[in-house]
């Protein structure tokens, strides 16, 4: 067999040689749909086709919009078949955000999941100028539509299915005259600076991170993995489509965005991946559901969280684990870590992964207590998603790994990471100077990121190095160690610290509504909306002793003096945050202004008129009174 160079050559190859295996599952009205690998070729070849025969060739980009399932995975593969390429964007972006990536990127067709997102699409025709057709894959809602672009999911298949009927040999063609070379995937950055830029990923820098994530660790043929993380981030890709493709793993897409949980539980997946976000909101919920048990049962929770927690401590710390606290974890094992795996659905996971963005130690050695295989990755879309994993036996709160076999990381003078490997990116899709900028005249790929090689040779990420500052007295500051040890609290959804050139350290707390919002209830304290929960007096109170027991655990110097609660959650659809959650902190120290002003002149009060985005781009404005606290 000639020598397989593209995602789709693999795709072919699995058809053929193991066919009848599971290739990908879907949950839909309760029911988990079973795809082989006949049935994903087959798909996947007769949307090719029909593809085609409306005149996507070569080069084409096709957009892709939606929740995770087959369709539009077929579509992504179906497009790479041809030769072209896929540009998958976030399914909640508004209209602006939209219109500027599927028309910088050129799309000629976008396959959309539902009504919703066509909508959208159809809101902003306008701006498109290159789209010729728009696929839908659901005929719900669709019936009355009378547009000149919109084609059915069915219909383009169908048509396919019928090209490739009378041309036999068509597909195969197409296939084997892809080259490793040629771009499969084109991912747009986060934009935490400005607009997104569109990462062009060929075939072989796909294909090589996901090789060497599989040797590392040690992915098999019958592994499950969910597939629920946005199809516009690179990681969903990279740890899904790639490494199914390579070994032949399964791809499982839930029911909906409001059922992963339920539907992670149901299939125990055996390795799972997910940005420090999921692992912080499993977090909350097992430290509510712990804190709202019987006394009996909080109390054994309690008990034997402690204890998994001065273990990890100990481990941290390169001591020994005493005899006392060894027995009480083993009955720890059975009475409460063992039932919660269970309830988490990662019973079965020989290792999970957080990526995308830092995690705070407290989190990460939580989960690590209740004998979870959970590690730190470091990537980014620049470069296929893998720089650095951690070997089991060396995860670390402290580190994000050792650099991969094959990828090469060096820290140069000014502190900053820089990478190379055969999963850099072919450039910035009609964006040189930002491509010239990021590379070096020896082929280095420039990260952004702060960092060194410890003595063990993990590298520890500092922080963006822009971010890296001093307070006024020369004292280091890095605003992410103070906002990831303030995220720990359940009662904490979002925090954005300031100190660079300040006297001192202060913050502003977004509140997780959902927690907060059942405490309240649970104090019988009413509310009517997010602006009037964060802002009684209660739940002040509430967040006041949170950050005195943070303060507890931080150096004097790093200690948060002054802190203010938001009257609203940072939102994406606001530029406050991208849509994987990192905070844009100079939009935010533009637009929060005032409140950094008042911090440092010892005001007491702010007032603001917040812009609040819906997701057709329009705005309306709502006056904010917020009050500035004084930590103790």
């Amino acid at each position: 067999m000639a020598e397989l160079v593209t995602l789709p050559q693999y795709m072919r190859r699995n058809g053929q040689t193991m066919g009848d295996q599971p290739a990908m599952r879907m949950k839909y009205l309760g029911i988990w749909n079973t795809y082989n690998w006949s049935d994903y070729n087959e798909q996947v070849c007769d949307f090719a086709a029909g593809l085609s025969t409306l005149g996507f060739a070569r080069g084409g980009k096709l957009g892709i919009i939606g929740n995770n399932m087959p369709q539009l995975y077929w579509a992504q593969m179906a497009a790479q078949s041809l030769g072209g390429m896929a540009v998958p964007v976030y399914q909640d972006s508004i209209a602006k955000e939209l219109a500027y990536v599927l028309n910088h990127s050129e799309a000629t067709v976008i396959v959309a999941e539902d009504q919703e997102q066509v909508d959208k699409i159809l809101s902003i025709r306008d701006e498109l100028p290159k789209l010729q057709h728009l696929v839908h894959c659901y005929d719900r809602g669709m019936s009355d539509y009378d547009v000149d672009i919109l084609i059915s999911y069915e219909d383009v298949r169908a048509a396919g299915k019928a090209f490739n009927s009378s041309n036999a040999g068509f597909m195969d063609g197409e296939i084997s005259k892809g080259t490793g070379s040629e771009i499969a995937l084109m991912c747009y950055t986060s934009g935490t600076t400005g607009n997104p830029k569109g990462v062009m990923l060929s075939h072989k820098n796909m294909l090589s991170a996901g090789e060497i994530f599989i040797a590392n660790e040690g992915v098999r043929a019958d592994d499950d993995f969910l597939s629920y993380l946005p199809m516009a981030w690179v990681g969903d890709t990279a740890y899904g489509p790639v490494i199914s493709m390579l070994i032949g793993a399964t791809c499982n897409c839930p029911e909906g965005p409001s059922t992963v949980m339920r539907d992670l539980r149901e299939l125990g997946p055996t390795g799972i991946i997910a940005p420090p976000a999921v692992w912080e909101g499993m977090l909350s919920n097992l430290q509510l559901k712990g804190a709202d048990a019987p006394p009996l049962k909080s109390s054994i929770f309690k008990y034997f969280i402690g204890v998994a927690r001065q273990i990890e401590d100990l481990k941290a710390e390169g001591k020994s684990i005493p005899v006392g606290l060894s027995l009480a974890d083993t009955i720890g094992e059975y009475l409460v870590f063992g039932p919660i795996r269970d309830q988490l659905g990662l019973r079965r996971a020989r290792w999970c992964y957080s990526g995308g963005a830092p995690m705070g130690p407290d989190t990460f050695r939580f989960f690590r207590g209740l004998h979870i295989n959970l590690k730190q990755g470091y990537g980014m879309t620049e470069v296929g998603g893998l720089v650095t994993l951690q070997p089991d036996g060396e995860a670390s709160s402290d580190t994000v790994g050792r650099p991969c076999p094959g990828i090469d990381v060096r820290v140069v003078d000014d502190g900053e990471v820089q990478i190379k490997c055969d999963g850099i990116f072919a450039g910035y899709f009609q964006q040189d100077a930002q491509t010239a900028e990021v590379m070096t005249t020896d082929g280095w790929y420039r990260t952004g990121d702060a960092g060194v090689l410890n003595e063990n040779g993990h590298l520890v990420i500092i922080d963006r190095a822009k971010d890296v500052g001093k307070l006024e007295d020369g004292t280091p500051y890095a605003p992410q160690f103070v906002e990831l040890k303030m995220k720990f609290s359940p009662f904490v959804n979002e925090a954005v610290s300031f100190g660079d050139g300040h006297p001192f350290i202060s913050a502003m707390v977004a509140i997780d509504f959902e927690t907060v919002g059942k405490w309240a209830e649970g104090k019988g304290l009413p509310y009517t909306n997010y602006m009037d929960l964060s802002q009684k007096p209660e739940v002040v109170s509430l967040i006041s002793d949170e950050v005195r027991k943070i303060n507890q655990g931080l150096p004097e110097v790093s200690r948060i003096k002054r802190f203010l609660l938001l009257s609203k959650d940072l939102d994406a659809d606001d530029n406050e945050i991208t849509r994987t959650r990192k905070l844009r902190r100079g939009f935010i120290a533009e637009k929060y202004g005032p409140v950094i002003d008042a911090f440092y002149s010892g005001g007491k009060e702010v007032e603001l008129q917040l812009a609040v985005t819906f997701e057709d781009g329009t705005e309306a404005h709502v006056d904010s009174r917020m009050t500035i606290q004084d930590a103790a």
